[in-house]
């Protein structure tokens, strides 16, 4: 079965959904990934759902025209002081066809963060929707070891492990180690690679403007790729020295292109 393709908001951020939509239909991906759950950040579109009825009207449009299909909404972030109840934003994702949800967790607190999974895998379950917890290394959970441990403690057939190339790589997550666990365990996978070259970059500025295309760094994806199972693969990969250079549709494209042209290489 041939591996399918998402277009992640983070490659081509501060776009609106509509070009996302657009450049994802342009280059030849198979869904695209949108934030619908707004982080609140400067320059990003404030795409919320399920207080703007026409927003959703005129995306659900632009999605069937499109040929299109959603994968996966984000970012659920849990953290003390922002809101536990998603549900209305899952039933804007979902009914605009989302099967999936990309979370993260930002507290120390990790007693806290399961209570709260809990309750969320619950509110997703009432949509048909998968939750998929990262671990960011810039976040408050950020080894694989912790996201199991927070896995198994909620205990919901939903929650699954989203694993970013470029976090595994940080936390030196090999092939065997993925072998060693139920592939049930893992959701969506992120794509990008580790740039060869961090001098004088901070870790942070490296994730959100700074990833690698596939191939073209140092993480071991072919280790890792061949011990995952075949799920879908989001390409999650913003360089800003790229989308100035071949503008954020030529990124997206050949964020593709090196996505797929390593898949052939290792025979996936």
């Amino acid at each position: 079965m041939e591996r399918k393709f998402s277009l992640a908001y983070l490659t081509i951020p501060g776009v609106d959904p509509f070009d996302q939509i657009r450049i994802a239909a342009e280059a030849g991906y198979d869904y695209v990934s949108l934030r619908t759950i707004p982080m609140g950040l400067p320059g990003e579109p404030q795409t919320c759902l399920e207080k703007d009825p026409e927003l959703f009207k005129n995306i659900k449009k632009a999605l069937k025209d499109s040929g299109m299909k959603l994968f996966d909404i984000e970012l659920v972030r849990v953290r003390e002081d922002l809101p536990g109840d998603y549900r209305k934003a899952f039933e804007c994702g979902a009914e605009l066809g989302a099967t999936d949800v990309l979370s993260s967790v930002w507290t120390k607190d990790h007693s806290f963060a399961a209570e709260q999974y809990g309750s969320i895998c619950e509110q997703a379950r009432e949509f048909g929707l998968t939750v998929n917890l990262e671990f960011p290394i810039v976040s408050g959970l950020t080894t694989l070891d912790e996201t199991i441990a927070i896995q198994d403690k909620v205990n919901a057939p939903n929650l699954k492990l989203l694993m970013d190339m470029i976090y595994c790589h940080w936390d030196n997550v090999t092939g065997e180690k993925i072998k060693g666990l139920d592939p049930e365990r893992f959701g969506v996978i992120h794509l990008c690679d580790c740039p060869k070259d961090t001098q004088g970059m901070e870790i942070a500025q490296i994730v959100r403007e700074g990833r690698e295309y596939c191939g073209e760094g140092v993480a071991a994806l072919e280790d890792l790729l061949k011990a995952l199972p075949a799920n879908t693969c989001s390409i999650e990969l913003p360089n800003t020295k790229y989308i100035a250079e071949y503008g954020g549709a030529g990124h997206a494209k050949r964020c593709l292109d090196h996505a797929k042209a390593v898949f052939k290489r290792i025979g996936l």
